[in-house]
């Protein structure tokens, strides 16, 4: 696209109304306006317009007014908004001047806005398939804790079992006083159960049907059918990353830096991206360091970490493999490579017997 030939333009997205601030290619201010935030007025608005640079930030609304203005020929730009220090530090902050900024950021280097990718509406679709059923599962643990916290206090116990059977083994064990308080809550944790189950037939279906690849990602033990699609739907295009080391970032599992002179302070990770998708790779983590983990270079690395001491020794491993678990998916996933458990310790063992024999 052309620069000298269009007009930069910034959208602060409203719940109800947005602000757009024109400017021309000299960066002179030509129009400022308020509008609804409807696909209709957006439509009606920016139809008008020869093609543009549009930045907006990321928020409620910017997926769908991304791929609308995109499919009006403009060229989008949806900014990350953690690194907009110059709109969230303004003394004098207001709509307006939000949308004017965004307008001089577009107009002056787009990479200023630290730019992120939506991924498409049917992704979208698929991946919210995952979280309602991430919804329902929280739902149903809620309800599942008060149910044994009712009956302890009242000095009775619940039999121990899984929340899959919990509604059908605990009702007989409710206490006759307190039945009239928890037995809607028990039919309510069966129809959560009975929802959970289709919730998974359904994501099974979506893994063999529309995303075959996702059947190289599960070789992996400790990642299943809703961490493989997660991290599919999340990524979208392996392509979007050169390397796959870069994927840690991208999802917030390497830590923050504020190093300056002499001072580098350890801090937690960013918890940039995806909180859904990073919860779900630090799940997988935590079943390979577990009791029951496979045995593989990855459970042997991380439980490396863990012997190192420290106050936090174990939740860094724990992290630490989630990350490498986020590169070595994408790996799979970019070369189509069949997982091998034991890949790393093979290559040490063969590199190590290439080398001379010292008498």
């Amino acid at each position: 696209m052309n620069k000298n030939s269009m007009y930069f333009i910034g959208l602060d997205l409203g719940d109800k109304y947005s602000y757009i601030a024109i400017l021309d290619k000299e960066g002179e201010l030509i129009e400022e306006t308020r509008l609804p935030t409807t696909k209709t007025s957006f439509h009606q608005r920016f139809s008008m317009l020869s093609p543009c640079r549009v930045a907006m930030e990321v928020g409620t609304h910017s997926r769908w007014a991304s791929h609308l203005l995109t499919g009006l020929g403009h060229d989008v730009l949806v900014a990350n908004a953690r690194k907009l220090r110059a709109i969230y530090h303004n003394p004098r902050k207001d709509d307006r001047a939000d949308a004017e900024t965004l307008a001089r950021l577009a107009r002056l280097d787009p990479e200023l806005l630290s730019p992120i990718h939506h991924r498409s509406p049917q992704a979208q679709a698929d991946l919210d398939v995952l979280r309602s059923r991430d919804v329902i599962v929280r739902s149903r643990t809620l309800l599942v804790n008060h149910t044994c916290s009712i009956v302890k206090s009242s000095g009775a116990r619940l039999p121990s079992c899984s929340a899959n059977c919990f509604a059908s083994k605990a009702a007989p064990a409710v206490p006759e006083t307190l039945r009239p308080a928890l037995s809607p809550i028990l039919e309510t944790i069966a129809s959560l159960t009975q929802q959970i189950r289709e919730y998974d037939i359904q994501v099974e279906q979506l893994c063999q049907d529309l995303y075959p690849e996702t059947k190289l990602l599960r070789k992996v033990s400790g990642v299943g059918p809703i961490t493989a699609l997660a991290y599919v739907l999340t990524l979208e295009d392996p392509k979007r990353f050169l390397k796959s080391r870069d994927v840690g970032p991208a999802i917030g599992l390497v830590p923050r830096r504020d190093q300056s002179g002499d001072r580098d302070p350890q801090l937690r990770i960013t918890k940039t991206g995806d909180a859904f998708l990073r919860r779900l790779l630090v799940s997988s983590a935590q079943y390979i360091l577990g009791p029951f983990g496979p045995d593989c270079d990855l459970r042997h690395w991380g439980l490396k970490l863990a012997e190192r001491g420290g106050k936090n020794a174990k939740k860094r491993a724990v992290v630490a493999v989630a990350r490498k678990l986020a590169v070595l998916l994408h790996h799979l996933w970019k070369t189509a490579e069949v997982y091998d458990p034991f890949y790393q310790s093979q290559k040490e063992e063969a590199g190590s017997a290439a080398l001379p024999k010292v008498a």
